[in-house]
């Protein structure tokens, strides 16, 4: 008996190692504490016996690895490398420890394991096992036989281990940048991106089916697209455009994802109020870089959105040149965003690997569900439209053309204008060598009005532009002052008379206040001219602009479009054009007092200047920045009158080293979206 008693005892427990083996995965940001490793990589971990295990052939040791929260896989890992693409382990003894490397495969299911170590007798009866250990695999870009291998360093800095990015607004001739903070490394995130996994429809209806598919990217992303938007599922943000969030979080308030992955998680999986393109954008971004799938932010300026995908945007004016699209209307929005992981297409044909569009805000269905990609960047280009997932659709973002009707009253429509120029330009993303823009249209399209555009035109079904039968004498222009919200300001409409004779027409131009995806919100103002233009002579017409006109009806996204009609009045062709101008924002300035070292307290003097003529109401400043503060909200108490300075103080202690980046957002009743930030480099010790 005492003999059995020895072996009982013969495992005292695993050292899982998890700041050697987390900075040899590149995980050490995520968790020390815990073991986080990536798949196709080794890593070791020690098991500690109360002596020396005896070395004859009558104890063995297996180990078991279960994954999934009913234990769905379960597998015993070889002794030895004799499948490739098993999992394996080796072990070498020492005095008193054994130390077990583990192997897993390139393509290994990721997720949340639990290990255990069994000691068997020579009759494979088990004599003792280890309490069940847990640890993180995820996928690995920096292993070649991963599918989301990224052979580039440099790229890998940004597309994996940057928590803070920029994301792009405005409109594509007036572009503005949003910081934010995506924060993939700060604690707990990691765990969240599994329950947003366990809570997809499959995982929740079939979960065997689920978790046999996780070692996919193109799944995986495919999944988190489908969760990031609450529309079918027990999704994590909920969209809303219509400018009513008191119920929620107002959209243009959030400066990082962080905050809104631990609300859902911590109200059970109830939908976060509210997003838009950026925020769920910015969501995946981080989920999908903290699961180790390279992923950067994409930002179409006039992006199409085209309800019955017949490749062009409809818009519909009546006589009065007054709109007159009905119901689910085709719109072009001043951007959209998505974003873009790497990852292997070996569900496609040879050619599409590479970057691959995923759009996670809910626009249309794809498969019955709101979700939307990957789909091969390439493809786009190349006008494969048949290649999954949702290639028409990403297509005819960027390469619609704008058709123009009139309806008269008895119905019948009337094409006055197609333009194939204006939709899809300017496609963005942060550079990986700094804060700024790099232009990537040409990974999308061939050059506007090539041989190959055409080419690829034919190929994807869309018509090829007809030109105008009566070529157009009038030009029409739209310019505009610097545009400070607050301020009164002037634009101007030029039309231009090319032809040999004068020339009678009229010209009607609106402003209005429109929200970024062209929810018309109210019409500022409308001038309509009868004019003669001299041959060879511009018209110039001038709208002013005034605070007391859009102040009250201006969006979250502070944005004016002035649109001018200009119908010659002896021809039926009608020339549009429109200009979205995102009125300027005052910029919060930050202080930070204090030398930066972790866990010391440091301070941030945040301040601006109210610039609207009009006192603001309900101020509150909104702080966060991963590896310095989880996010805060700090009230302003009564009213800020017009041109008054207010200053708050925050103070917060650095949880992590390294440069780091502390972002602010004001938001108040008629004043929303004031963006500021500071960038901090955080030492670890003096």
């Amino acid at each position: 008996p005492n003999n059995h008693q020895n072996i009982q005892t013969l495992l005292s427990g695993i050292d899982l190692q998890c700041y050697e083996n987390n900075h040899a995965h590149r995980t050490e940001e995520m968790d020390v504490e815990r073991l986080v490793v990536r798949r196709g990589q080794p890593f070791s971990v020690v098991l500690q016996c109360t002596e020396h295990i005896p070395q004859h052939q009558d104890h063995q040791l297996n180990l078991i690895l279960h994954l999934g929260k009913n234990n769905e896989v379960v597998l015993k890992v070889s002794d030895s490398e004799q499948d490739h693409g098993k999992w394996w382990f080796s072990q070498r003894n020492a005095q008193g420890e054994v130390m077990l490397t583990l192997h897993s495969p390139a393509d290994a299911l990721v997720g949340l394991y639990s290990m255990t170590v069994v000691l068997l007798s020579a009759d494979g009866q088990i004599l003792e096992q280890t309490k069940p250990q847990t640890f993180y695999l995820l996928f690995n870009p920096w292993c070649k036989d991963d599918s989301v291998y990224l052979p580039s360093e440099e790229l890998l800095q940004e597309y994996i281990l940057n928590e803070n990015g920029i994301l792009y607004q405005g409109s594509w001739d007036d572009i503005t940048t949003v910081p934010w903070n995506f924060g993939q490394f700060e604690k707990d995130v990691v765990d969240i991106c599994f329950e947003v996994l366990d809570n997809s429809p499959t995982a929740l209806k079939n979960s065997e089916m689920d978790i046999a598919n996780r070692g996919s990217p193109v799944y995986v992303s495919r999944t988190i697209t489908a969760m990031v938007n609450a529309n079918d599922d027990r999704g994590v943000v909920s969209g809303r455009w219509d400018g009513e969030y008191s119920d929620g979080v107002a959209p243009t308030r959030w400066t990082g994802s962080v905050p809104i992955l631990r609300r859902w998680s911590e109200d059970g999986g109830q939908k976060v109020r509210y997003g838009q393109c950026w925020v769920f954008t910015g969501v995946a971004c981080t989920v999908l870089r903290c699961l180790g799938i390279p992923t950067r932010c994409i930002t179409n300026y006039s992006s199409a959105h085209d309800t019955d995908a017949n490749i062009s945007v409809d818009y519909l004016f009546n006589d009065q040149l007054e709109s007159v699209s009905e119901g689910r209307k085709d719109s072009i929005w001043n951007y959209h965003c998505w974003v873009e992981s790497w990852m292997k297409r070996d569900d496609l044909p040879e050619g599409y690997n590479g970057w691959q569009v995923l759009d996670p805000t809910p626009q249309e269905r794809s498969d019955g569900v709101f979700c939307c990609g990957p789909c091969p960047v390439r493809a786009v280009k190349e006008g494969e439209v048949g290649l999954k997932y949702d290639t028409p659709f990403v297509f005819s973002e960027v390469n619609a053309d704008l058709i123009v009707w009139i309806v008269h009253p008895d119905g019948e429509r009337i094409q006055v204008s197609q333009n194939s120029k204006v939709i899809g330009r300017n496609i963005s993303t942060k550079s990986v060598s700094g804060d700024f823009r790099e232009d990537i249209t040409a990974n999308y399209k061939y050059p506007e009005g090539s041989m190959k555009e055409r080419e690829v035109y034919k190929k994807a079904g869309r018509q090829v532009g007809q030109k105008n039968k009566v070529p157009g004498q009038l030009e029409l222009f739209i310019k505009h002052a610097p545009a400070v919200h607050g301020t009164d300001f002037d634009v101007i409409i030029e039309v231009y008379n090319a032809g040999r004779e004068d020339t009678d027409a009229q010209l009607t131009v609106t402003s209005n206040a429109i929200t970024y995806n062209s929810i018309h919100r109210a019409e500022c103002q409308r001038k309509t001219t009868s004019l003669t233009v001299p041959a060879h002579k511009a018209h110039k017409e001038v709208l002013r602009l005034q605070y007391d006109h859009y102040g009250a009806c201006v969006s979250e996204h502070h944005m004016i479009r002035v649109t001018a009609l200009l119908q010659p009045t002896d021809q039926d062709n009608i020339i549009l054009q429109e200009t979205n101008i995102p009125l300027k924002m005052p910029v919060l300035h930050i202080k930070i007092i204090g030398k930066a070292i972790v866990s010391r307290k440091l301070t941030a003097h945040i301040s601006f200047n109210n610039p609207l003529p009009a006192s603001l109401q309900g101020g509150v400043f909104t702080v966060e920045g991963a590896g310095l503060t989880e996010a805060k909200e700090i009230k302003t108490h009564g009213k800020i009158e017009p041109g008054q300075a207010v200053t708050v103080k925050f103070s917060f202690k650095p949880t992590r080293a390294g440069l780091r980046k502390l972002l602010v957002d004001f938001d108040s009743d008629r004043l929303r979206d004031v963006k500021g930030e500071a960038t901090i480099i955080v030492r670890t010790k003096m």
